[in-house]
């Protein structure tokens, strides 16, 4: 009888962990929603905001990526519990989506092509993070592998740059400033990881 009520308790527990997990894209998808009808109401009742398909295009593939940030935020947190944690992997989730957003606008723009070499700074995390399993002491020397790479990647860019484009202009100032703050984002992340992991000890 004993093992029943376990059973029962343990296909109960079960049910409710899956009913939470598939609720996990609500609150994601509803914000998305909410912030993706902003510009979707200007369009309609502002003049001079008329959007063509690139720009739909554009509205839909940052949608895309919102929700993807906030699910992937839900998913790594919901059975971590830790502030330290949590805020953590907000600050990673928010870096990563500004600078991958804002360097696809400047590299879709052609106004700084060498800026798609900073897509794979998200990547050098994703990886990091899964080899790490997402425990937080592996997460935190991920992210400060991340900032490296963000710092390598500006080197690299000043490396390749045409050679007519003089020193400290006011691209490369605003380059460097970028990259600082990104860096600066990547490392606070990996310092809350550590706090994390300090809290779960």
């Amino acid at each position: 009888m004993n093992t029943d009520m376990q059973g029962g308790k343990t296909v109960a527990g079960g049910a409710d962990d899956g009913g939470r997990h598939r609720s996990l894209w609500k609150g994601p998808a509803l914000i998305t929603a909410l912030i993706l009808l902003i510009p979707l109401l200007r369009n309609l009742f502002v003049q001079g905001w008329n959007w063509d398909l690139r720009g739909c295009v554009f509205v839909g593939c940052v949608g895309t990526l919102l929700f993807g940030a906030g699910l992937t935020y839900q998913m790594v947190t919901s059975n971590l519990g830790t502030p330290a944690y949590r805020a953590a992997v907000g600050v990673a989730l928010v870096a990563a989506f500004l600078l991958f957003w804002g360097n696809w606008v400047q590299a879709a723009d052609n106004v700084n092509p060498a800026a798609v070499m900073y897509f794979g700074v998200p990547i050098v995390g994703i990886i990091g993070a899964a080899i790490a399993r997402f425990r937080p002491d592996g997460m935190a020397r991920a992210l400060f592998v991340t900032a490296l790479a963000q710092a390598l990647v500006l080197v690299i860019a000043l490396m390749i740059r045409n050679p007519q484009v003089t020193p400290w202009t006011a691209a490369v100032l605003r380059g460097f400033g970028g990259n600082a703050f990104f860096a600066m984002l990547f490392v606070g992340s990996a310092l809350l990881f550590r706090r994390g992991r300090l809290a779960h000890v």
